[in-house]
């Protein structure tokens, strides 16, 4: 038991100093460099493949359609006018 918290201490000690002796080596920075212009030719590509258009039916506008109108327009709406006045 004895030896085995003595490697195990030992060991902790080399471990915590490994990072010291790390810093010791100084690293350069490093340096990126673009090119101001950059151009890309595509005259010698190639594509094959097979051109897919939409299928279905095109539904065209119909025109002079009329629809029933679902407002009624009433001609006189007095009875339901005088009803209100005795609500308020």
């Amino acid at each position: 038991m004895l030896i085995k918290s003595l490697k195990l201490l030992v060991f902790s000690a080399l471990f915590a100093a490994a990072p010291a002796v790390a810093q010791d080596v100084v690293q350069e920075e490093d340096t990126v460099s673009y090119r101001k212009k950059t151009s890309i030719d595509f005259s010698d590509v190639n594509i094959s493949g097979e051109l897919t258009k939409p299928e279905g039916a095109y539904v065209g506008v119909r025109k002079n359609i009329k629809f029933k109108n679902f407002i009624k327009v009433r001609a006189n709406f007095r009875d339901k006018l005088s009803d209100s006045v005795d609500n308020i």
